[in-house]
Parts: C-alpha cells; sequence; structure tokens
C-alpha cells in the first residue's frame, strides 16, 4: 500500500505508566459502562445471543478500544455499534458465528448467517481483543455449513485483513486450500467470455436498483463484483507468499492485475467520469445512472489517478449529497426514487449503511494513497457524521435514541423499511418477512472500523509494521484518544491535548506503543510504527 508524507517512528521516550496509564483505563471503564447503561435502558431486547445486555459492559471493557473526542454524538455512535456488533455474536455447535439480522428470516442460511455483509463484519470485528469468534467464523464459510457464495462476498480480503492485525498464519494457512476453490468456483459462475465478473443486483445485495431494471433479474458487469474478485485475487496473492508459495503468489497476482485492468478499461465510462454497471442485456453498454457502487474500485485501491474526478459527485446535491445521505444513485438519475411502495428494501435512492461504510472506507483509502484535491479530510470527517447523525430514531418530538436499521429516507432520517414493516400485514409485523423488528441492531455495515482505521488511521501493513494517519483536520478537535488498540502484537494508543490539560502528558500528539512513548509532536504527524 502506498501511503502519503510519513514520518518514520524510531524514538523511544517514556513509558506510558509514568505518565497515567491507569487513570486513562479507569476512563475508559467507566465511560464504556455509561454508555452501556444508557443503551441497555433504551433497549427492548427482543433476541438475545451469546452475549445479553446484561453481559455488554463486561464484553466491551474486554475487548474494544477506548475512543474519546469533543463530538460527543460521534463517540456515542462509536459506542452503540460495539454495542450493537456483539448483540450479533452467536455461538453454535460449531464455532462463533456473526449474523446480520437478530431475528430468523427465511433467505437466510444455516445459524442465521448470510454472506453479504460479511466482509464488514472481519473488517470490523478485526479490532476486537478476543482471538477466537472470527476465525470460527472464517471457517464456518469454509468448512462448517456456510454459503459464501450466495451473496458477493470478498472472503478471502477480509480474512487477510483479519490476519493484518492479529497475526493469525494458522488461520490463513488452514483456509488457503478452500479460499482457493472459493475464487475457482467464482471463476466457473460468474465469469464469462468477457472476461469480466457478473452478478444480479440482489446477489450483490442491492436489490430495486436503477441499472438492475435494464436487463433479466438484474444482472450486469459491475463495479462491486469486479472490484470483490480483484481484492479476493491480491489477498491469495498475499496469503500465497505468506506461506513459502511464491509461484501461486504470481499466478493470482497476474489474475489480479487482469482484472484491475479490466475494470479501469471496460467498467469506467469517459463520458459520465465514473464507474458503472454494464447491464447483460446483451447491448454491452453502460447503464445511464451514476450509482454509490462506483465508489468500491478505491476501496481496493483499483482506479489510476486522472480518475479521482469521481469524487466531486459525492458532494453535490444533484449527485450524492443529502442531509442524511449519501443517496444510492444519484439524484438527477430519472430512476431516482423515495418510495413507500413496493418491495420494501429498494437500491434506487434511499440511503444504505451498507453502501456508506464502503464509500467512507474507500475514500479513508483515497486519502491515503491517491493525491487530488478533489477530498479532503474534513470532507471524510463530514460525511462520517452525517453517516453517524443517521444513526438515530425519534422516540417523541424533542428525545432520540441511538438506532441502525435498513434503508433511510435520504431527506429526513427515517427508516423506510422499518416505517413500512411495522404495518405490513394486518397492521403489524409479518413473519414471513422476518417478525417484530427485522431490522433492529441490524449488522450490515461497518462504522468502528471507519473511526479506527479511517478517522484515527490506524492502518496495520503485510511488512509488519503499522501506519497511523488521523484523516482529522488541523485545528478541527482541542483533544481525542484511541487507546488499547491490539494490533500486530502490538498495544497502539494514539492522543492528541492541544493544551496539555485533558490526559495530562503534556501538549501536542503522542503515539504510544506497548507502554512507551515513540512520538510526541505539536502538530498530528503521519508515522509509520516498526
Amino acid at each position: 500500500m502506498l501511503i502519503k508524507k510519513l514520518f518514520i517512528v524510531i524514538g523511544i521516550i517514556l513509558p506510558l505508566h509514568m505518565q497515567g496509564q491507569n487513570s486513562l483505563t479507569e476512563n475508559a471503564d467507566v465511560m464504556i459502562a455509561a454508555y452501556v447503561e444508557e443503551f441497555n435502558r433504551t433497549d427492548n431486547e427482543l433476541y438475545k445471543q451469546y452475549i445479553p445486555n446484561s453481559d455488554a459492559s463486561l464484553f466491551l471493557k474486554q475487548n474494544i478500544p477506548f475512543f474519546e473526542c469533543p463530538d460527543k454524538s460521534l463517540e456515542k455512535t462509536y459506542y452503540f455499534r460495539w454495542w450493537t456488533f456483539r448483540k450479533h455474536i452467536k455461538k453454535t455447535p460449531e464455532g462463533f458465528v456473526i449474523s446480520e439480522f437478530l431475528p430468523d428470516v427465511p433467505w437466510a442460511g444455516k445459524y442465521n448467517t448470510i454472506s453479504c455483509a460479511a466482509a464488514h463484519h472481519f473488517y470490523e470485528g478485526r479490532w476486537l481483543k478476543n482471538d477466537s469468534i472470527l476465525p470460527d467464523y472464517a471457517r464456518f464459510w469454509f468448512g462448517g455449513g456456510g454459503n459464501p457464495r450466495l451473496y458477493s462476498f470478498g472472503a478471502a480480503d477480509a480474512i487477510y485483513n483479519y490476519y493484518l492485525v492479529h497475526k493469525d498464519r494458522e488461520l490463513l494457512a488452514g483456509l488457503y486450500p478452500e479460499l482457493k476453490d472459493n475464487f475457482i468456483e467464482w471463476e466457473e459462475e460468474k465469469r464469462d467470455s468477457t472476461k469480466m465478473f457478473w452478478q444480479t443486483d440482489d446477489r450483490d445485495g442491492m436489490e430495486m436498483s436503477v441499472s438492475g431494471r435494464l436487463s433479466e433479474s438484474g444482472r450486469g458487469y459491475r463495479p462491486t463484483i469486479n472490484s470483490y474478485m480483484y481484492g479476493e485475487a491480491v489477498a491469495l496473492a498475499k496469503i500465497a507468499y505468506i506461506l513459502g508459495k511464491e509461484d501461486e503468489s504470481r499466478f493470482y497476482q497476474k489474475k489480479a492485475d487482469d482484472i484491475k485492468e479490466l475494470v479501469n478499461t471496460r467498467l469506467w465510462d469517459k463520458e459520465a467520469e465514473f464507474y458503472k454497471v454494464i447491464p447483460r442485456n446483451g447491448k454491452m453498454e453502460f447503464s445511464y445512472a451514476r450509482e454509490l457502487l462506483g465508489y468500491t474500485p478505491w476501496f481496493y485501491n483499483i482506479p489510476l489517478e486522472e480518475y479521482a474526478v469521481a469524487w466531486k459527485q459525492l458532494f453535490d446535491s444533484t449527485g450524492f449529497a443529502a442531509p442524511y445521505g449519501p443517496t444510492t444513485v444519484e439524484q438527477r438519475c430519472p430512476g431516482f426514487e423515495i418510495s413507500y411502495e413496493g418491495h420494501e428494501c429498494q437500491w434506487n435512492g434511499p440511503s444504505w449503511p451498507y453502501s456508506t461504510s464502503l464509500t467512507l472506507t474507500a475514500m479513508a483509502n483515497f486519502l491515503n494513497n491517491y493525491d487530488s484535491p478533489y477530498v479532503t479530510k474534513k470532507d471524510y470527517i463530514d460525511l462520517l457524521n452525517i453517516y453517524s447523525n443517521s444513526h438515530r430514531l425519534p422516540v417523541d418530538e424533542k428525545d432520540t435514541i441511538c438506532w441502525i436499521d435498513e434503508n433511510i429516507n435520504p431527506y429526513t432520517g427515517d427508516w423506510i423499511s422499518r416505517t413500512r414493516l411495522k404495518t405490513w400485514k394486518n397492521g403489524t409485523w409479518d413473519v414471513s418477512k422476518g417478525g417484530v423488528e427485522r431490522g433492529k441492531d441490524y449488522n450490515h455495515s461497518s462504522f468502528c472500523n471507519l473511526i479506527i482505521s479511517g478517522l484515527i488511521g490506524i492502518r496495520p501493513q503485510e511488512d509488519g509494521s503499522i501506519v497511523v494517519n488521523p484523516l482529522i483536520p488541523d485545528g478541527y478537535w482541542d483533544y481525542f484518544c484511541l487507546s488499547d488498540v491490539c494490533c500486530q502484537g502490538k498495544t497502539v494508543t494514539v492522543i492528541f491535548d492541544k493544551e496539555g490539560t485533558k490526559y495530562q502528558r503534556g501538549k501536542g500528539f503522542m503515539i504510544y506503543v506497548d507502554d512507551k512513548c515513540v512520538l510526541h509532536t505539536p502538530k498530528i504527524e503521519n508515522a509509520i510504527i516498526r
């Protein structure tokens, strides 16, 4: 991965325990307990799994990084999303799995699992200190009865990114043969004579889309599935290299290079200056719509530098920008619609946390790996705040509670599917649709990863180093802290204290590794931990 303007960390300055480690830990425990108490108090715990609300505080104290900042709404959403994530940890006879819906839904697989958002589960859950939950989940997909190709799912990339945090070589070695077979199956099922991969919009998790209307069953050569398969080939190349299989590593890297070339030459619409779907209808013409999925290639650092022009659409009010956006299709598109009729899950306008979190991850990659004026750190934190503020549900005229569900009205913040489903059949919930509060605590996106690897910028590298590259604009906050991050066998804490009074460790920006301060500068800096 290319990282811009790096400061190499080489110094060891002062043991952390000499500067108040215990007080920081105590503050973390108090804050986590307070947030959990609030979330528990306002929760109707309809569906209990392995970690009920009564055990949530202890689990989070033991497993998650502590985050503090002046924006208390953003901070609250961070803890809320960890609180909801642990709800989905499910213990089965074959080990742990992660669910998408809490109630059983008819279209799920074994143990109510769905592969659609599984990559989000790995990117998010990799920051837990627990090192047994996600390895179990990974093995479930390839030997425990899971169906990793029911929906688009970049499994090898997700598992490799778990490895970057936890360094579980045994997991990679055990799953490598199945991950290779999975890639072959994808090629046989979804790669045709064009050499591109195709997928239906529904199996991409994006049903009722504008581009999907242009072909039978919504089939198309989509930037999503082709980007995922590029990511799969790259991950397989890296895993093979780690396992000492250099010939196989070169083989998969060649496949990755070929897919990258196709994404950049076949799926980039030069006139629209955007990655688009080509409907699989025999015409081989681009869809007329820009869709938010067009940012997916940046999730994997596929695009050329000159394609950065696409990002201007994200901040255009006739493009994707909206008060509770981004929208899933550009608002100037004739097919754009916010509908409370027909299917409850439409991808023709509403905002979806699934795509918003994918786009924010792509934006963080862009800010780290590309040089362009189209996106700034301020843009990242502004969109992150829009996303954070959408995690709310009004309970009366003056008050809201934290909430995550399915699709959002980008203009009002209403959770569309919930509004519709609660009166779907005879004025109430329909069991065939998933029952009472189907979408409550929906685990179909990421958020905490956007704080840890995006905003604060802790980004583990394949060579064993850790890049720290905060995306917080100069002067934006007077303080912030992300502490107790377990990564690459190290424990990392990142602190900024403008006046030196918040954390009592002096003024400026500090990075601690394993209880030692390795960087202390007046301003926020980019750094590499070796």
